[in-house]
């Protein structure tokens, strides 16, 4: 089964609009028979679990074992993979078949320019990465005037409005996470 892995941020709560966004990300991407990868916290990471995990999907969280004041992953998570750090849980979530931000804040930005950086580097082998929502459609146009970022760099980055655009740009049968 192929893995998505699922950026977003940890402070968004339920009832808003970014929570709603990535709840139906991870109910669209279980609905097409991805497993669900998130940080396995709060907020949007908490969101694409449980609208996978209420779809029928699996869902993995990859949590930090040495993080104080976060003891287990949401509990929408079924397969939760403690890392020994940030350095690594991020090496996890990079290895998944597709990367996809909802929004998100300065964690989120990290994880899409580490995401951006892998596929810059080895584009043959890299899943898409995929940016949901206004910010990121205006933020991607922004650095790429600003630092140097040239077009072929841009292009590696699927823009999408919403998560039903956003699933338009996976693959159909890309290979599974062991």
């Amino acid at each position: 089964m192929p893995v998505a892995a699922v950026f977003g941020s940890a402070r968004i709560v339920e009832g808003e609009a970014e929570y709603a966004v990535a709840y139906r990300m991870g109910a669209l991407l279980a609905e097409e028979g991805w497993t669900v990868m998130t940080g396995g916290y709060a907020g949007a990471m908490e969101a694409a679990s449980r609208g996978a995990g209420e779809a029928g999907g699996h869902v993995v969280g990859v949590t930090v074992s040495a993080w104080a004041g976060r003891n287990s992953a949401n509990r929408w998570v079924i397969d939760e993979r403690p890392a020994p750090d940030l350095v690594a849980r991020l090496g996890e979530l990079m290895s998944a078949d597709a990367a996809i931000a909802v929004g998100g804040g300065i964690g989120t930005l990290a994880e899409v320019a580490l995401a951006w950086n892998l596929r810059q580097k080895d584009r043959r082998d890299a899943g898409p990465l995929i940016l949901v929502g206004a910010p990121w459609a205006r933020i991607v146009p922004h650095l790429a005037s600003t630092l140097i970022i040239d077009d072929a760099d841009v292009e590696i980055v699927r823009l999408a409005a919403d998560p039903e655009a956003a699933i338009a740009y996976l693959p159909p049968r890309p290979s599974s996470l062991s």
